[in-house]
């Protein structure tokens, strides 16, 4: 952990009616002074919504380790599910795509301009990787929300995103598309 990151702590609910997952988990998300709220925000609904057995929190930029935000592993320890957080570089996305099963990118950004930046740049199985985004202002409506120790319950239905956050509700639809 990164000196002078903040530990948030999430007693976290998962109802994932489209994948059938349904979990109570206790997590804790260390957040980089460089890392911004909508950041963190994503990277924990990232968590959730592609929570697994084997998902975990990577060591982030406090490592010399060339891993994502999130990430899966199998029994082996080898990385089934690259999850990047944000507008990653294509090398990023190349290496992970080319690691991994599969890659997925959740970004709290304008999914347009994000894609435009991988627009004709080298990236192994591109049209494989899923971008994944938000309704404008749900990410930052959370992140407004968040404390150090939080209630959440994150509950995904035919593909809109319920996330109820200390008895605050906000919703949004789960939109995904190629990266490519």
């Amino acid at each position: 952990m990164a000196a002078g990151a903040t530990i948030h702590t999430f007693d976290l609910t998962i109802s994932d009616v489209d994948r059938g997952v349904y979990e109570s988990v206790n997590l804790r998300a260390a957040r980089h002074p460089s890392e911004t709220e909508q950041f963190l925000v994503t990277r924990v609904l990232a968590y959730a919504l592609e929570y697994v057995e084997g998902i975990a929190f990577s060591e982030g930029i406090s490592t010399t380790k060339n891993e994502p935000a999130v990430l899966v592993r199998d029994a082996t320890g080898s990385i089934t599910v690259w999850i990047e957080i944000g507008a990653p570089d294509a090398e990023r996305l190349h290496f992970g795509s080319k690691l991994a099963d599969r890659t997925v990118v959740y970004t709290h950004r304008d999914p347009a301009k994000v894609a435009a930046l991988w627009a004709g740049k080298k990236i192994h199985d591109g049209e494989r990787i899923e971008l994944r985004s938000f309704d404008p202002g749900f990410i930052d409506d959370v992140a407004g929300a968040l404390g150090r120790r939080r209630e959440l319950t994150v509950s995904l239905i035919e593909s809109r995103v319920y996330v109820e956050l200390d008895g605050q509700s906000f919703s949004s639809e789960l939109h995904s598309q190629p990266a490519l």
